[in-house]
């Protein structure tokens, strides 16, 4: 899993809460309406799984944006002042 950056790790975890409070809000305050006739198991698999699985397979597919490497300047040679 160390080839998975970063970025990808963490909107995963985004999606994953997401998922949990909308699991939540479902569950307890709407009352398991929140997606009509279907059965609750089926709503809390779909809202605990889809928005970490969607930001998960998102990034992953994304393109890398390369980042502009700044080479480090070279140290200037003194020279000699030649006239003053």
């Amino acid at each position: 899993m160390s080839s998975i950056e970063m970025k990808v790790k963490a909107s995963t975890a985004a999606g994953l809460a997401v998922g949990v409070l909308v699991t939540v809000l479902n569950a307890v305050v709407g009352n398991s309406q929140l997606m009509g006739s279907m059965p609750s198991w089926a709503q809390s698999l779909l809202t605990l799984f889809g928005p970490p699985l969607a930001t998960f397979l998102a990034g992953f597919y994304a393109p890398h944006s390369s980042r502009l490497s700044v080479a480090p300047k070279p140290p200037e040679a003194s020279s000699p002042n030649p006239a003053a």
